[in-house]
């Protein structure tokens, strides 16, 4: 694939990179040199801090009751002896 840098210094990715990475206008981007290569790389910071927040528990008060719910115990319970 190939990309034309624009007269502002501009380039469109193509649209099958865009897809494959679920990039949509707004997605921001790291930009790397690594000798001649430049690299782009997704914010997973931004795709994880949309996301926050969002789904249930379905019913649990807590994530520690759920954790006791599907292993038997939570994060910071005593074990069973």
């Amino acid at each position: 694939m190939e990309a034309t840098v624009a007269e502002r210094g501009q380039i469109t990715l193509p649209k099958a990179v865009r897809d494959a990475l679920g990039l949509t206008k707004g997605t921001l981007l790291k930009v790397e040199l690594d000798g001649a290569r430049i690299i782009l790389r997704k914010n997973v910071d931004d795709a994880i801090s949309r996301a926050r927040g969002r789904f249930k528990l379905d019913g649990f008060a807590s994530t520690d009751d759920a954790m006791r719910a599907i292993r038997g115990r939570a994060p910071g319970d005593p074990l069973d002896t």
